[in-house]
């Protein structure tokens, strides 16, 4: 099954994550299908925080691809990318 989840990287003590369409045996930082966005919870001021490109989640969605828990609330919480 295919699942669209967060994948860490960033240095420690200072966490960035892709959010990216994998398949669900895989491990959380391992080999990935795409990648659709990023969360950077550490951004501030006018640094970006969290993108995500609509269009390909709403492909992967169309395709079966169901959403992490945190990747569901990170969605719900971006307006542009909720209506679409």
């Amino acid at each position: 099954m295919v699942v669209i989840r967060l994948a860490r990287g960033g240095a420690k003590k200072r966490p960035f994550f892709n959010i990216v369409a994998t398949d669900s045996r895989n491990r959380r930082d391992g080999r990935f299908i795409e990648r659709i966005g990023f969360y950077n919870p550490m951004a501030s001021g006018a640094e970006v925080g969290l993108r995500i490109t609509a269009d390909r989640l709403a492909y992967w969605q169309g395709v079966g691809a169901q959403l992490s828990p945190t990747v569901a609330r990170l969605v719900a919480q971006q307006p542009a990318v909720a209506a679409a």
